[in-house]
C-alpha cells in the first residue's frame, strides 16, 4: 500500500517539473524573405521522439526521482511512449513506491530487467521490448559503458560518471550548511565533494563540522570513505581564483554559498547545474525544483547540458523557393558550386531556370 502523501508529493513534483519543461520547450520558428517577385519561407520544426528508455536503478535503494526526472520531460515534449527498465529487486521493480510513480505519470511500460543487458534490449529491440529512439537515465559502470556502446544505434543522454558537487563559499556561509551540503552529495558513495573558499576560518570549522555530521547519520561511513577518497577543502587566493578554478572543474552541481550569489554567479561558466544562496541546498534540484537532475559529470560540463525536454525533441529545416526566389539565388550557388567542383549542384539549380 502506497501511502496518499507520498502521491500527493509525486504530483506536486510532476507539476514542478512540467511547468519548468514546458517554459524552456522550443518552438517552431519561421522566417520569411520578399524580394519583391519572389519569396523564400524557412522553417525550424521541431517533433517529439516517438518511443524513448529510461534506466532507473534498483540496487543499493529506489529511485522514484530518477523516474521524474526523465519520463517528465519527454512527456513535457510529447513522447507517447515510455519504456522503463529496473532491475528485479525489491528496490527496483518490485518497488511499490516506484510503481506507483510510474502510474501517477501514466507510465504503462516497466520491464523488470537491469544493467547492461536492458539497455542493450531497449537499443536493439528484443520478443516483448521494442526498439527505442533514446535511452537516458542513470546506472552503475556496466550501464553507462553499455550506453556508450550502443551510442549510434539509438541516442543516449550522456555518459553519466559519479555524482559532484563544488560549494563556492564565502565568510557569510554558515559551516553547517556547507557540510550537509558536501556529504549529500558523498552519500552516493562514490560521490565528489569540494569545497573552495578564500575564507580560512570557514575552511575549518566546515572540516570540523563534516566530522560531526558523519556520526549522525545512517550513511555516515560510506560518505566518509566518499570524502576521504574524492573530496578536497580548497582555500583560495581570493573569489576570483576560486571562481577560475571552479570554471575548471565544470562540476555537476555547483551551490554558490556567499553574500551575493548573483555577483558571483557572472564569474562562472561551466556548472551543469548552479544553486544561489545559503537556502538553496541541492537536495532542492535533486527532487523538487522542476530542472532536471541528470546532469553532465566528469567535467564535461564545459561543452555537454543537463537532460530537459529539449533534448526529446528532433529538429528538421524546411526550406522553401519559388521560381523567381531561386533566380535571386542562383548565381550564389553557381559560383560556390563552380568553386567545389559539383557540376550537378549547379545543374539542378540552372534546369529549373532554363526559358
Amino acid at each position: 500500500k502506497v501511502a496518499p502523501t507520498y502521491l500527493k508529493t509525486i504530483r506536486q513534483i510532476r507539476d514542478n517539473i512540467h511547468e519548468f519543461q514546458s517554459a524552456i520547450l522550443s518552438r517552431d520558428v519561421q522566417i520569411v524573405r520578399d524580394f519583391g517577385h519572389g519569396r523564400v519561407e524557412l522553417r525550424q520544426r521541431y517533433l517529439p521522439m516517438k518511443r524513448v528508455g529510461i534506466c532507473v536503478p534498483g540496487g543499493a535503494a529506489a529511485y522514484p526521482s530518477t523516474l521524474l526526472m526523465t519520463a517528465v520531460p519527454a512527456q513535457t515534449a510529447g513522447v507517447q511512449e515510455i519504456a522503463v527498465v529496473a532491475p528485479p529487486t525489491e528496490f527496483g521493480s518490485y518497488n511499490t513506491d516506484l510503481l506507483a510513480a510510474c502510474y501517477e505519470l501514466g507510465v504503462t511500460e516497466v520491464y523488470r530487467a537491469g544493467g547492461a543487458q536492458a539497455a542493450a534490449a531497449m537499443a536493439y529491440g528484443v520478443e516483448g521490448l521494442p526498439q527505442v529512439d533514446k535511452i537516458v537515465g542513470p546506472g552503475n559502470l556496466f550501464v553507462a559503458l553499455a550506453k556508450r556502446l550502443v551510442f549510434g544505434e539509438v541516442d543516449i543522454d550522456s555518459i553519466a560518471g559519479p555524482s559532484e558537487v563544488i560549494v563556492l563559499a564565502d565568510e557569510s556561509a554558515d559551516p553547517r550548511f556547507v557540510a550537509s551540503d558536501l556529504i549529500s552529495q558523498a552519500e552516493h558513495s562514490p560521490g565528489s565533494a569540494v569545497l573552495i573558499t578564500w575564507h580560512e576560518p570557514l575552511l575549518k570549522a566546515v572540516h570540523a563540522e563534516l566530522d560531526r555530521q558523519l556520526g549522525l547519520l545512517s550513511r555516515g561511513d560510506l560518505a566518509r570513505q566518499s570524502l576521504e577518497d574524492y573530496s578536497a577543502l580548497i582555500l583560495a587566493d581570493s573569489a576570483e581564483q576560486a571562481a577560475m578554478t571552479t570554471d575548471r572543474l565544470a562540476t555537476e552541481h555547483l551551490h554558490i554559498s556567499t553574500a551575493d550569489p548573483e555577483a558571483m554567479l557572472k564569474q562562472v561558466q561551466n556548472a551543469g547545474a548552479i544553486f544561489l544562496g545559503h537556502y538553496t541546498p541541492v537536495a532542492l534540484g535533486d527532487y523538487v525544483a522542476g530542472p532536471s537532475h541528470v546532469l553532465p559529470t566528469g567535467g564535461t560540463a564545459r561543452f555537454a547540458n543537463g537532460l530537459c525536454a529539449n533534448d526529446f525533441l528532433k529538429r528538421s529545416s524546411i526550406i522553401s523557393y519559388d521560381k523567381d526566389a531561386l533566380r535571386h539565388d542562383a548565381d550564389n550557388v553557381r559560383l560556390l558550386a563552380d568553386k567545389e567542383g559539383l557540376t550537378a549542384h549547379r545543374n539542378s539549380v540552372d534546369i529549373r531556370l532554363q526559358e
